[in-house]
């Protein structure tokens, strides 16, 4: 079957509409106005298992009083959920919400110092968490100091059976109420806890379901662990716009696609390695079988976005947000012009920007088409870091967020990313973007995936390192190091080229699925594998 693109539905938030209040301020809010006006739609499909808004209603209203009741949770108390993709995960996030209580994903792959770290940091008075996970959670509560009043609940019995299916009292009834505090992926050190309300969140449902244009008809899809904040914000476009949620296990790029014609989804988001992944992927004739009408993406390949688009005979277009801002970016799917451009587009209606000097202490805006750092004014914004009010000084600065990320303006009013400040390597005199570097060396079809770094250099001070993660069958020798290069160095300055590469078999990533750059370079220092020099260099 080919696909056939479908008529466009009524949107449930209208495009000029995005700058508006969301019509309900409360994720608890929304889903009880679902469970009035859409109670018998589907609202979450895990694996061949779904549930209805009211179904998902009543259940979270049971829940939430088994924790008021049998837990002692009281508003503003700390709920930590360390869970895998299950029904179970924002069944938890929702009922602990309708407690009052603060929710706190944890990673479900974290180990004994980093629960022990979010639990500590967080003050979390409730774990709820699975079999697979309780003997981890038990342990540390048991030795660790300050945790000895954690109560722990397992969701195989959650014990809500009995108890009112409507909600209790203590549900938040403004925007302004804490949600979640959501841990960043602490890439570098310790992770920090952006506070997070309800008015956040269902701002950006609200703006997410405007700038998509998506309607009760579609089927939202993901696949990233709901400890990120990615399928969160589906869930709340999905209560916005009245739509089902599909809940993949994990991300698998072998399968992934043939999910979305499964369950017949009509819009997904990806991020980080996951576009380039798919693309390596052998095309099939099933490619295009699918009901596929737009899909959000954060670092769209520049060279594979047509690729993309033709290949799965959807829009593919760029959203920009980081956990602390939501949404700030985003490139129209109108905006045909923007396919292949490396644009991020213009602000939300509810976001400014500018692009300032970091250097300069005045944070003067640099001219178009330098590269300065993008700081964001505007709603939706987190509240700052729990219990870092240093951190939240330096990064909120009189009312404007620094992002750390360096982009230019483009001709056509846009943005484009050209790295981070601190992802850079200082090879002599000159920076190197290390995105830059990694875009064209992903550009060859051997390469699945690719991280640069900075290698210390006596005499340069740092010299540009890639690692490299090979299609199977390529052979990991000098002579494909050597060829990956000069291909990559045809469409790079020459002091951009990278003099090492080193091949890995795979990368370790955050929960967003980027390169964690520091545990690869931690891994490869406890267990180096060979290093090509391909010198020599130029000067």
């Amino acid at each position: 079957m080919t696909h056939v693109p479908q008529v466009r539905r009524r949107p449930v938030v209208a495009g000029d509409r995005m700058a508006e209040d969301p019509a309900v301020p409360t994720l608890t809010g929304l889903l009880a106005q679902r469970a009035l006006d859409a109670g018998d739609r589907e609202f979450l499909r895990f694996g061949e298992w779904s549930w209805t808004f009211a179904e998902i209603d009543a259940w979270t209203s049971r829940l939430a009083h088994r924790l008021i009741e049998v837990d002692g949770v009281r508003p503003g108390d700390r709920v930590a959920l360390m869970l895998p993709n299950v029904v179970h995960w924002p069944v938890s996030w929702l009922a602990a919400l309708k407690a009052g209580a603060v929710v706190v994903p944890v990673n479900s792959g974290y180990q004994r110092a980093d629960l022990a770290f979010v639990l500590g940091d967080s003050g979390a008075r409730v774990v709820v968490t699975d079999a697979e996970h309780a003997h981890l959670v038990a342990e540390v509560v048991a030795s660790e100091d300050g945790l000895g009043d954690v109560r722990v609940l397992d969701l195989a019995d959650d014990g809500s059976e009995g108890f009112p299916c409507s909600a209790p009292p203590t549900t938040a009834s403004h925007a302004g109420t804490l949600a979640n505090l959501q841990y960043t992926s602490g890439t570098t050190g310790f992770p920090k806890a952006c506070m997070l309300t309800h008015g956040y969140w269902t701002r950006l449902g609200w703006i997410c379901a405007a700038v998509t244009g998506l309607g009760g008809d579609d089927v939202l899809l993901t696949s990233q662990p709901f400890s990120y904040m990615d399928p969160q914000w589906n869930t709340a476009v999905a209560l916005t716009v009245g739509a089902p949620l599909v809940v993949l296990p994990r991300f698998s790029a072998s399968t992934f696609m043939a999910d979305v014609r499964r369950h017949r989804a009509t819009f997904f988001y990806v991020l980080g390695s996951m576009p380039t992944l798919l693309a390596k992927q052998l095309p099939t004739a099933a490619d295009r079988d699918n009901d596929l009408r737009m899909v959000l993406c954060s670092g769209i390949p520049v060279a594979l976005h047509a690729e993309l688009e033709e290949r799965w005979g959807a829009p593919w277009r760029e959203v920009y947000g980081m956990t602390e801002s939501g949404i700030d970016l985003f490139s129209p799917f109108a905006d045909t012009g923007s396919v292949g451009s490396g644009s991020l587009g213009g602000p939300v209606p509810t976001k400014q920007v500018r692009v300032v000097d970091p250097a300069d202490p005045t944070r003067a805006e640099v001219a178009a088409g330098r590269p300065g750092e993008l700081v964001i004014s505007g709603r939706p914004m987190m509240k700052g870091y729990w219990n870092r009010p240093d951190a939240t000084d330096q990064t909120l600065r009189d009312g404007w967020l620094h992002t750390g990320d360096l982009v230019v303006r483009r001709p056509d009013g846009g943005v484009q990313l050209v790295g981070r400040i601190k992802d850079m390597v200082r090879r002599g005199g000159e920076n190197v973007a290390c995105v830059e570097v990694e875009a064209a060396l992903e550009r060859d079809e051997r390469v699945v995936a690719s991280a640069v770094v900075a290698e210390p250099d006596e005499v340069l001070g740092e010299e540009v390192k890639a690692f490299l993660q090979l299609a199977a069958g390529v052979p990991a020798d000098r002579a494909t190091a050597e060829d990956i290069v000069a291909r990559a160095g045809a469409e790079l300055a020459r002091f951009k080229v990278p003099r090492y590469v080193e091949f890995v078999a795979d990368f370790p990533r955050t929960p967003s699925e980027r390169v964690s750059k520091p545990a690869l370079k931690a891994r490869a220092a406890e267990a180096p594998g060979t290093t090509h020099d391909l010198s020599p260099r130029r000067s």
